[in-house]
């Protein structure tokens, strides 16, 4: 019976509040209860109420009337505090899994102030001071992550209790635009990629391989398909043939690399990889089934790396569900299954 209850109440809300990055609070989509403190209050003006019938007393009538006044004032105060305020979803976070992922909110007052405002997701609340009239307050929202994938949660909810914390007044936002949230990286093994170092640029070698390669010496962490073995076999010298003269030939960070381990720890070796060749400032490309992209490096290559691990097999949240910490719940028979395939192949 609860959870019908709950089914219902949940069916109910999300008609009344449907998804949006922008949401305005009125007479609608506002709610207001007594807090605990309120229903005590109330509790002792009936009790002075029955008192004062009892005893004839004026004096009690007064203050009885008085203090119910209060609290009547103090509903409408708390009410007017977030009818016409508008919250705007701003940008949708980015970040690692496990970590809190930053929503940036704003907050515009309408014709009245909005005071003592706060903002919650997941267990995580913001506390929003003040809000003049007609005027905006940026808001750094943290939401929980625990997988990787797209990140958005299910409601944010907004609440004030002013001025006398007798009264709660609320509402949520359903925000439509998703955070990303990248796989938790893990120290990788050492391992060599399955592509060939250097295939794209292929077309550009001459038939030697090395009319536009500069010769350097073998350093710690080169591949040996770079090595001029012909030459070390002449002269006992391991020299390195440098692509990065002409188009460069990145160490290419390879799904495939990984034989045993499953897609989410491979995905998660590959952003700790990503993060490395980022701090170094080394130039690199990335292979994922069904996706490739090409060599480069800085700061906007890392992120698109990283986007591209938080999303591989995932599918875009729909208006209609949304998981609370990313939608990977299990991989997508058919993208697994070709993945596997082309790792037989």
């Amino acid at each position: 019976m609860n959870r019908l209850f709950r089914s219902r109440w949940q069916r109910w809300i999300n008609r009344r509040i449907p998804r949006s990055d922008v949401q305005l609070l009125t007479q609608r989509n506002l709610f207001i209860l007594p807090t605990a403190a309120g229903v005590v209050f109330g509790m002792l003006l009936l009790i002075m109420l029955i008192t004062g019938i009892n005893y004839q007393n004026s004096l009690i009538y007064l203050v009885t009337f008085l203090l119910g006044a209060v609290f009547v004032g103090a509903m409408h105060q708390t009410h007017r505090n977030l009818s016409g305020l508008e919250l705007t979803l701003v940008q949708a976070g980015e970040g690692f899994a496990g970590d809190d992922i930053v929503f940036r909110l704003r907050a515009t007052a309408g014709k009245d102030d909005a005071i003592a405002l706060t903002l919650s997701a997941n267990d995580l609340s913001v506390a929003v001071g003040y809000v003049p009239s007609g005027q905006s307050v940026d808001v750094a929202l943290p939401v929980p992550s625990a997988y990787r994938g797209y990140l958005r949660p299910e409601s944010i909810r907004i609440e004030t209790r002013f001025p006398f914390g007798l009264l709660k007044a609320w509402s949520w936002m359903r925000p439509m635009a998703a955070g990303v949230v990248y796989p938790r990286p893990i120290a990788a093994p050492e391992v060599l990629s399955t592509l060939a170092d250097g295939e794209q640029t292929a077309s550009s070698r001459s038939p030697e391989g090395n009319d536009h390669a500069e010769l350097r010496p073998w350093r710690e962490g080169d591949l040996s398909q770079r090595v001029m073995w012909k030459r070390f076999a002449r002269s006992g010298q391991m020299v390195v043939a440098d692509w990065e003269a002409d188009k460069g030939s990145p160490h290419w960070l390879d799904f495939n690399a990984f034989p045993g381990a499953d897609h989410e720890l491979r995905l998660s070796y590959l952003s700790w990889l990503v993060l490395e060749r980022g701090r170094a400032g080394a130039r690199f490309g990335l292979n994922l089934p069904g996706q490739v992209i090409e060599p480069d490096s800085g700061a906007a290559h890392v992120t698109r790396c990283h986007r591209a691990l938080a999303v591989w097999g995932e599918e875009k949240p729909r208006d209609a569900f949304a998981e609370p910490h990313g939608t990977r719940t299990g991989m997508d028979t058919s993208r697994s299954g070709n993945a596997m395939a082309g790792e037989r192949s």
